[in-house]
């Protein structure tokens, strides 16, 4: 963990536009969190006047909203209220990854018969994403597992994350949904990141964690960083610690659940599961997709595309005429197995970062933490 201490740097709020157009300056199209339709997103920023200040978010199974807190003002007539009083939303760093609709290669035919193959190709522009969450890091580094193996690594996953610049913000605001101290990924960002903010009523004490954050650290007008300001930050980055009542029961289920692949619960759950796949797609690690081809009509030429699925989808587990998964009971044990169990086998961690978006955006309030204590009973918790 890195410690609040080693934050030996702060930028006023005031000057957070300098973060801001500092990045734009370097060339990169900055993304940040603001609101739309009832949420706080990801779009592109170029003002902080954009930035969610004094809001934050209220979250429960099957429940998200928005409010307004009471912004304060000093003796000096200064706005002390946060931009990032807030715990997450629907989006993730996911979708600026891997992409929900991508063509991968095209095929036409050429004048001799012969077909003719092209890779699409690998290009993006730099990208900087202002308030990354402690959890969202851990889930780009689980992305990044699997997209970039060394033997086999995704060219166009592999050129956006080579061009991806990220300033995380630490979690002080935490949502009732969170359960990301359980799983060991939050609500301090520790890594995975080029910047990380801690904000205060102020401002923010600042951290670069790799040479391009501290290159554009450098350029920013920081000033030395109080022990008061260190012991609030820690102050607050424990109480967020304390607020999470959810918890997974172990980081490591796999022995637990593939001995309960036959349990009453899966058909408990399936009975109030939609199948609809909101959870893994507001999820920041699920990366199932299918492959779809678009064909001119005259056949000369066809473009395969890689576009987002779910595994509770009926065609994920389709092969030669064949549903594997025909209902909803195997669809959500497939889900939660692997994204809690088999994925250690895989990557050696869990899938899950304990955002807790899954049971915010369950629209009927599935809440999988209670799904893993019932199947796992009288496991000892983390």
């Amino acid at each position: 963990m890195v410690d609040i201490r080693e934050y030996s740097e702060f930028l006023e709020h005031g000057n957070l536009q300098n973060l801001i157009d500092t990045l734009k300056d370097q060339g990169y199209r900055c993304i940040g969190p603001v609101t739309k339709d009832g949420a706080i997103v990801y779009e592109d920023v170029d003002n902080v006047a954009q930035l969610p200040f004094g809001i934050h978010d209220v979250q429960q199974p099957g429940s998200y909203r928005l409010e307004e807190y009471d912004n304060r003002v000093n003796t000096n007539n200064v706005n002390t209220g946060r931009y990032f009083a807030w715990a997450n939303g629907p989006q993730n760093l996911k979708p600026l990854l891997f992409l929900p609709r991508e063509k991968i290669w095209s095929a036409s035919k050429n004048a001799d018969g012969s077909l003719g193959f092209e890779a699409a190709p690998a290009s993006a522009k730099p990208t900087a994403v202002l308030g990354v969450r402690a959890c969202d890091a851990a889930a780009l580094d689980l992305l990044d597992k699997h997209y970039l193996q060394p033997d086999n690594p995704d060219p166009l996953y592999q050129q956006r994350r080579k061009n991806l610049l990220l300033v995380g913000v630490n979690c002080t605001r935490p949502a009732a949904t969170c359960f990301c101290v359980s799983t060991g990924d939050g609500p301090q960002v520790r890594k995975g990141v080029d910047i990380v903010l801690s904000e205060l009523d102020n401002g923010f004490l600042v951290k670069a964690l790799s040479d391009t954050g501290r290159a554009i650290v450098d350029q920013l007008p920081v000033q030395e960083a109080a022990s008061t300001q260190w012991d609030q930050a820690i102050a607050e980055l424990e109480q967020a610690a304390d607020q999470q009542q959810r918890k997974v029961p172990l980081r490591n289920l796999h022995t637990y659940l593939m001995a309960k692949l036959e349990h009453p619960r899966w058909s408990d759950v399936a009975s109030r599961c939609l199948s609809c796949g909101n959870c893994t797609s507001v999820c920041p690690t699920c990366f199932c997709h299918n492959q779809v081809e678009e064909t001119a009509l005259d056949g000369s030429r066809t473009d395969h595309y890689r576009q987002w699925d779910s595994c509770f989808s009926k065609g994920h587990s389709y092969i030669h005429g064949i549903v594997i998964r025909e209902e909803t009971v195997p669809r959500y044990r497939q889900w939660l197995t692997h994204k809690f169990g088999t994925w250690h086998v895989q990557y050696g961690r869990s899938g899950c970062v304990g955002c807790g978006r899954c049971i915010t955006w369950c629209p009927v309030g599935i809440d999988v933490t209670e799904e893993l204590a019932a199947l796992t009973s009288g496991v000892v918790s983390a």
